[in-house]
């Protein structure tokens, strides 16, 4: 009796809740779960029909049939495909396409990501901004990650270099290193000013002339110079090995005269000759420097001249200044009239700049911001003496290349050949693409074997770059053709990335050495070293196919 009791009581329960659920119109209600040990069931009369809890957020790449339905049913072709409702299906291949059409919107961006429910939420409670906020950080996002990515490119080389570098750098004392963060703060600020110029193809790097970084690590040979320097009688051997590796500013001006034989071995004889030079030179302007000559050769000579060296580092305000132009041209022209089978040849102008500097910082304090310093404060017998030593200077330094600038420039062209032959035989993936996209070696290497480089580096660079140059043993002429194919090769990564004639030859003339030291110089002098070490005894490498 008792069971019928419990079956019936159970029976009445069942029936009450049916129409308890037909009264309601909540379908399902008998077939949901119960648990009556945790109690945990749905509560009659909620939204929710089943006891695991549904997400209305739309999955990325899986049908939404919910919003598959409201379309449907919002054109009423639903039920004429035959979708049944509740089904969650989709008729056609397009409807499953549409459906998942937001695959690509992962979850990791999930506060761009909008389920129908919360955005008809959020446009109710806030008039829709929701909506436009999400779409607006969205592409903020995605401007962020642009600008991010093409600077990080930029900046892809200096960063590597900068910690390949690290892992070998000699430690400097702490003023040094506030020295070189200063120059390197005032150098960006300055490059973002400028930032213009440095878009031109050929313009001239924009930096300081000298970069006080590595001077450290030149002290401990000051030493070790003044040994050779102060002996009665120079051993140029001797001064030449210690310099090929770099050589301090405070020995620099005195080196360089040794180095270019413009002064004697005997130290008894230096001040003699150098006197008679100076003096020399102040005779060659008198009697060469006539600007209102009628000779038409010199004056065409003349008005050439005067209109490159205007054009000369022209973000420097040093050589804008009228007296050092006018320095200038009285060296160039003096120059041309000397040596009539060749004369002037545009890109001479560049090599006499570093002379300049090397003898203008002898003449100031180390701390003197040479970039803007007013030459008119200096004595005029201190610019003559340093106009004279840059061109005698000058004059010995251009003697092993002056095939360079003869009629039709016959010396470059071979040089660049033999760049050409260098290369296709150190790698040939790298010829065969600059081959492959037309680009040839004469349209980037020639202004490197014209102008040594000097529009390819910064300023304080090409100093350190000759001061191997004069050191060389057998004349720089030929190091200078493995120099610029290490300098080629070092780019190879960034030239193999450009898959068109035009990008290859933006970077070949817009190399990217604004950044670069010392430290980046002695490793392109190493590997120059080894490439001349390898083939220069090896004359078919450099011979020319018939």
């Amino acid at each position: 009796m008792d069971n019928n009791v419990e079956q019936l009581a159970a029976k009445s329960q069942t029936e009450k809740a049916d129409s308890t659920a037909a009264a309601t119109g909540t379908p399902g209600a008998r077939e949901a779960p119960v648990s009556g040990a945790s109690g945990a069931g749905p509560t009659p009369g909620a939204n929710s029909s089943t006891f695991w809890k549904n997400s209305g957020r739309r999955v990325p790449g899986r049908p939404s049939p919910k919003r598959e339905l409201e379309k449907a049913a919002a054109v009423g072709v639903a039920i004429g495909r035959g979708a049944a409702p509740g089904s969650g299906m989709v008729s056609t291949f397009t409807e499953y396409q549409k459906s998942v059409s937001d695959a690509w919107d992962m979850g990791d961006d999930e506060f761009c990501i909008i389920s129908s429910t919360e955005a008809a939420a959020a446009a109710v409670g806030a008039g829709g901004d929701a909506a436009r906020f999400s779409r607006q950080v969205s592409q903020t996002v995605a401007l962020n990650v642009i600008e991010t990515h093409s600077r990080s490119n930029q900046n892809h080389n200096t960063s590597r270099s900068a910690n390949e570098s690290g892992a070998d750098s000699v430690p400097v004392s702490s003023s040094s290193t506030d020295d070189c963060k200063e120059d390197r703060r005032s150098l960006t600020d300055s490059n973002e000013n400028r930032s213009r110029l440095r878009n031109y193809p050929g313009r001239p790097q924009l930096q300081k002339i000298s970069s006080n970084c590595q001077d450290s690590e030149y002290e401990t040979k000051i030493e070790k110079f003044q040994v050779v320097l102060d002996s009665p009688q120079l051993d140029l051997v001797a001064l030449k090995k210690i310099s090929w590796s770099g050589v301090p500013r405070k020995m620099r001006a005195v080196s360089w005269r040794l180095l270019s034989k413009y002064l004697p071995p005997s130290s008894e004889r230096r001040m003699a000759v150098l006197e008679s030079k100076r003096q020399g030179y102040q005779d060659l302007r008198h009697n060469y420097f006539r600007v209102d000559s009628q000779d038409e050769t010199q004056q065409d000579t003349y008005r050439q001249i005067h209109i490159d060296v205007p054009r000369m580092n022209p973000q420097i305000p040093l050589f804008q200044q009228q007296l050092v132009q006018e320095m200038f041209e009285r060296i160039l022209f003096i120059w041309a009239i000397r040596h009539p089978a060749s004369g002037y040849v545009q890109g001479i102008n560049d090599l006499v700049t570093p002379f300049f500097i090397v003898f203008l910082q002898e003449a100031l304090t180390p701390n003197t911001d040479l970039e803007k310093y007013d030459m008119s404060t200096l004595p005029e017998e201190t610019r003559n003496i340093i106009e004279a030593d840059s061109f005698w200077c000058l004059s010995k330094f251009l003697d092993c290349i002056q095939d360079n600038y003869i009629f039709a420039q016959l010396g470059i062209q071979e040089k660049v050949n033999q760049l050409k032959d260098l290369i296709q035989r150190i790698d040939v993936n790298l010829h065969r693409h600059l081959q492959a996209h037309g680009v040839d070696y004469l349209q980037f290497s020639f202004r490197w074997m014209n102008n040594l480089l000097t529009r390819e580096l910064p300023l304080h660079c090409t100093i350190r770059l000759w001061d191997t140059y004069l050191a060389e043993s057998d004349g720089f002429a030929l190091f200078h053709l493995y120099v610029c194919a290490a300098f080629l090769l070092h780019w190879k990564e960034q030239l193999m990335q450009q898959n068109d004639f035009q990008g290859l030859m933006l970077l070949l003339q817009n190399l990217p050495t604004h950044n670069w030291s010392d430290r980046q110089i002695n490793v392109l002098l190493a590997e120059a070293f080894r490439l001349k070490f390898t083939y220069a005894d090896a004359p078919k490498h450099l011979e020319t196919k018939s």
